[in-house]
């Protein structure tokens, strides 16, 4: 509201292309580091619950390899999606890996 207020007085055109850049920088800069915050969430809870089960937790990264494979360059580039690039899921899931073992190997009863 603040940026039509004072952006009213200029020409219609003028007004709508300061709204849409605002629509624009909003949703990359805001919005979807966002969701891809809740991927990245989503990535490790899945991870640890599944590791929790006793499924082996080093299959996320293997999944995560094989999407990298299948996508092949083909992939929008991460500040313009809701996704994390696979790369970067790699890299958390492997960060987090510790955490999953332990939780895995305490299922399995290691």
């Amino acid at each position: 509201m603040l940026l039509a207020y004072s952006v009213r007085n200029r020409e219609q055109q003028e007004q709508m292309l300061w709204m849409a850049a605002f629509g624009l920088g909003s949703q990359v800069g805001i919005l979807l580091p966002y969701s891809r915050r809740h991927e990245y969430e989503a990535d490790q809870f899945g991870l640890f619950y599944a590791a929790r089960a006793g499924y082996d937790p080093r299959a996320a990264i293997t999944f995560w390899q094989k999407m990298t494979a299948m996508a092949a360059g083909g992939s929008v580039p991460q500040f313009l999606s809701t996704h994390p690039n696979h790369g970067n899921r790699i890299q958390r899931l492997q960060n987090d890996m510790p955490v999953a073992m332990q939780y895995f190997q305490a299922a399995r009863g290691f």
